[in-house]
């Protein structure tokens, strides 16, 4: 029975590894050398308690090029560090940006969704791009996010940056992020379906049209999702859109965490509602484990089918790096040390929505006792 589990897992791994190579020959990406947009673009960037990063961040929005019409609206949600007066001494006056002042959002529901839905209320462009505070983008990336999103007759399109990881805890698990749509979403079915199994999208950088988000709600049809980058491409979808993710990693970079204590309050916040219930997060969890820790184990006691699912497993994890911005090796190698730290994630995850103490930058989240 051991035996038929190993091969089974090796021969999963490799498909699965196949299809990393399939989705990356098929994943859309922005074009490099984008023509002048010819829409009026709002950049919709939401901030809270980010003044010792979002320089970088407010001058690669005013250094976009050909966006002729653009205008960049940052909303301060209740920062107490001064970052209202950190983008305006960066914007130096620059008259394309404008900061407006956000209001608590309704007890126990997650700041973001309320932020964004008041700056698209602001926002005058028939484009919106929402970024956040942690992201740098390329010069052309707001023209080449809409080309793509326009070449190919979409509503929505998700540019997921290049994730920046140079410590232990980062370069373990944020690759992971990339991996786990490359590995298993078929991205063109994906980009038809309104399934919501087959949707990923990544808040950090988000591009949809007014029209559509209209359409769909608006962040108030998402307010109370942790995750409302992926619950608002759903919504884009289901009211009729065509949404996917794409490699943004040549136009965007984010730094998301820095450290073990980063890493573990981000995702604790966040996993136990993208793993949907306790049911499915144990479900998840033991086929994660099946797939990329059995092979490996069997491995190291001389089993060759362990050695080609292990084999299979990093192949699929490089793969993913390579087309995305990230480190290849030796990372690669240590894809199972990887599964195992996501793993515990979601443990912790579910563990602190049962102790309800759920919270995210001082508030309180939905799903908290």
């Amino acid at each position: 029975m051991r035996r038929l589990a190993v091969r089974g897992a090796a021969a999963v791994s490799v498909v699965s590894a196949l299809h990393a190579l399939l989705n990356a020959r098929l994943v859309r990406r922005p074009p490099p050398d984008p023509p002048e947009c010819r829409e009026r673009v709002s950049v919709l960037l939401p901030a809270r308690d980010e003044a010792h990063r979002i320089a970088p961040t407010v001058r690669s929005l005013l250094d976009q090029q050909r966006v002729p019409d653009l205008e960049v609206v940052v909303l301060d949600d209740g920062s107490t560090d001064g970052t209202a007066d950190v983008v305006r001494a960066v914007a130096g006056g620059d008259p394309r940006l404008r900061v407006v002042t956000g209001a608590p959002p309704p007890p126990g529901l997650p700041g973001k969704p309320h932020a964004c839905a008041r700056l698209a209320r602001e926002a005058r462009g028939e484009v919106l791009v929402f970024v956040d505070a942690d992201v740098v983008l390329a010069p052309h990336a707001v023209a080449a996010a809409v080309a793509l999103l326009r070449e190919h007759g979409l509503d929505a399109v998700s540019p997921f940056p290049r994730q920046l990881a140079d410590d232990l805890p980062t370069r373990l698990v944020q690759p992971l992020l990339q991996w786990s749509w490359l590995v298993f979403l078929p991205l063109r079915l994906a980009e038809r379906s309104p399934r919501p199994s087959l949707t990923a999208a990544n808040g950090q950088f988000l591009v949809v049209t007014a029209t559509a988000l209209a359409r769909a709600g608006g962040f108030a049809a998402v307010a109370s999702a942790v995750l409302d980058d992926i619950a608002l491409m759903r919504a884009v979808k289901r009211s009729g859109g065509r949404g996917v993710v794409a490699d943004g990693s040549a136009v965007a970079a984010c730094r998301m965490y820095q450290g073990w204590g980063e890493v573990r309050r981000g995702y604790e916040k966040s996993l136990w509602s993208a793993t949907g219930s306790p049911a499915a997060a144990v479900a998840l969890s033991a086929g994660l484990a099946w797939l990329f820790l059995l092979p490996p184990l069997a491995a190291l006691a001389g089993s060759r089918a362990g050695a080609v699912g292990y084999a299979a497993g990093v192949v699929g994890r490089a793969v993913a790096a390579r087309h995305t911005g990230g480190r290849v090796w030796p990372d690669s190698l240590a894809h199972p040390v990887s599964v195992v730290f996501l793993l515990s994630l979601v443990a912790r995850s579910w563990r602190a929505r049962r102790a309800g103490r759920l919270e995210w930058k001082g508030r309180t989240l939905a799903g908290s006792a």
